[in-house]
């Protein structure tokens, strides 16, 4: 079975929290790829930030449904999505686009582990981490050209 190891690519591109919403953008377009490793001041991975995470900024946004029942409001959906949603549009750095959480694999996960994370999680670019390192990272394209039989 194919691993990590056998599908990720070695040369990784990767930014810096502060960097640019508009040079992040400038990034991803030239090199033709659809999200990038983010690392701390200290070269750390600490997040991903993709293609979406951009999108999303120009999107409408979506107000929670309410009710009002005796002079009280209760929402019926999460305020706190709603924040987040707003705060993402109004980013002005990738820290303040990139997703909450760090969704990685090691180089020995399997591609069919590495698919269900994927799907399931609905993330598409995914750090390839050896320890604390970053040895690669497994796009869409990775997989697809994987399927292909690798002779794209």
């Amino acid at each position: 079975m194919l691993t990590a190891k056998d599908i990720m690519t070695e040369q990784v591109l990767n930014v810096r929290q502060d960097t640019p919403v508009n040079e992040l953008a400038e990034i991803l377009w030239k090199n033709k790829i659809s999200g990038v490793p983010v690392v701390d001041d200290d070269g750390r991975v600490v997040s991903v930030v993709t293609e979406s995470d951009l999108i999303d900024q120009n999107k409408k946004v979506h107000i929670p449904t309410m009710i009002s029942i005796l002079d009280s409001v209760i929402f019926l959906e999460s305020s706190k999505k709603t924040e987040q949603e707003i705060r993402k549009m109004a980013g002005n750095t990738v820290q303040d686009i990139c997703a909450a959480e760090l969704v990685s694999v090691s180089g020995d996960t399997g591609l069919d582990e590495i698919a269900t994370i994927m799907a399931e999680k609905k993330v598409h670019t995914l750090p390839v981490m050896e320890g604390d390192r970053l040895i690669g990272v497994i796009g869409k394209s990775d997989i697809i050209r994987s399927m292909a039989g690798g002779s794209l």
